[in-house]
């Protein structure tokens, strides 16, 4: 029986058809590559979450020996609802010297060329080994990969260097922001709407500790870091969604609001936001809502904490990666969060690069350009000749 091959574009096309929204499995896609891979005599380890619906994979192509390069991908993507597509966006178009279709830019083209050039990998004398990783939910919180780094300390992997692939228009990322997403929470007391002295409205209080958090983010717009790299040049601070109140005639017993913080990598949260915010809410806000009952309340819990990426102390990595992408120039920095902090911070060497603009990401019609799908192939071109 003969092994299987894609072009980039048709394995592309195929990832692509698995709907890896965050909310659904990505077992089906994980399986069709653990499957793509031991028919070319590859062996994969999958490790699936507790709820045996979503997995990791980890591949390695080459001898087993220290070293090599680590090539991560996350598998899931973000929703299509209530996004005006013009075409299916689970089903590949080319237009224009495009390739439409959701997970194009982010991120399923980077392990999609992987996979297509498989073949020259294996029939090309490796000195030192590829390794293939595929995590879940990275949309929704980088949740999975925690879990992955856990799985390669179990194989006892070393891989000389980590690149995450995510769209950096093959620039060379060795820097980025950190993310932290909180709900807060505030509790009141229901009464009927024609005696709003009865109850506490937990709609109102919500109002005044977002007003607290616009006026934060003002103040952090404001604030330019002396030397900062990203763009914008400051920590962003943004509320998100809100949701409160049954009835218009019934005083809200509940509101919450999830809001987000970007910082730059050295901040201390803690003390730029959070407590400000706890300051706040005890001077301002309980006060009043007890003056009532003593049964109101405002809580705020951590959702996400994804730690910023830091440049690496090992230059010859990033001129490495520089080689690799045919390009000269210095490593930049992005605003957006990937899974590169989580393996930094487990001290795996950890740099950010691949083809896609982040700009359409996200999007309804969502593309990337031919160019950079090869621009893509010729790095890995390259990422082989170096492995020899």
């Amino acid at each position: 029986m003969s092994t299987p091959t894609y072009t980039p574009y048709e394995m592309l096309e195929k990832l692509v058809s698995f709907d890896t929204t965050s909310r659904n499995s990505n077992l089906q896609l994980i399986e069709f590559v653990s499957d793509y891979l031991s028919k070319h005599a590859v062996k994969s380890h999958i490790f699936q979450d507790a709820t045996k619906k979503k997995a990791n994979l980890v591949a390695r192509i080459g001898p087993e020996v220290d070293g090599g390069i680590m090539l991560s991908a996350h598998t899931d993507v973000v929703p299509v609802d209530g996004q005006t597509w013009d075409t299916d966006p689970f089903a590949i178009s080319e237009s224009n010297q495009r390739i439409y279709g959701r997970g194009t830019a982010d991120m399923k083209s980077f392990p999609a060329i992987f996979l297509a050039l498989l073949p020259k990998f294996l029939s090309a004398p490796l000195k030192f080994p590829v390794y293939l990783a595929l995590s879940y939910d990275e949309e929704i919180g980088c949740l999975g990969a925690p879990h992955l780094i856990r799985a390669l300390k179990t194989l006892r992997l070393k891989p000389k260097l980590v690149i995450i692939g995510e769209p950096t228009e093959m620039k060379v990322i060795n820097r980025h922001k950190s993310v932290f997403r909180y709900r807060t929470t505030v509790t009141g007391i229901e009464s009927h709407s024609a005696h709003p002295d009865k109850g506490v409205n937990a709609i109102f209080f919500s109002s005044d500790i977002i007003h607290f958090l616009h006026q934060q983010a003002q103040t952090l717009s404001s604030t330019v870091i002396r030397g900062a790299v990203f763009d914008p040049p400051y920590c962003t601070l943004h509320i998100g969604t809100i949701a409160g109140g049954t009835a218009s005639n019934i005083v809200p017993k509940s509101c919450s609001f999830d809001w987000e913080v970007r910082s730059l990598p050295d901040t201390d949260i803690k003390t730029l936001i959070l407590d400000p915010l706890k300051k706040f809410i005890s001077r301002d806000v309980d006060p009043l809502m007890h003056s009532f009952s003593k049964s109101p309340k405002v809580s705020t819990e951590s959702l996400v904490e994804v730690p910023g990426l830091q440049p690496q102390s090992n230059k010859q990595l990033e001129n490495l990666l520089g080689e690799l992408t045919g390009s000269n120039s210095d490593p930049e920095a992005i605003s957006f969060g990937t899974e590169g902090g989580l393996f930094q911070k487990e001290n795996f060497a950890t740099l950010i690069c691949g083809p896609g603009s982040i700009l359409q990401a996200h999007k309804p019609n969502e593309y990337i350009e031919l160019s950079q799908l090869k621009a893509c192939e010729q790095f890995m071109e390259r990422l082989l000749v170096h492995l020899t």
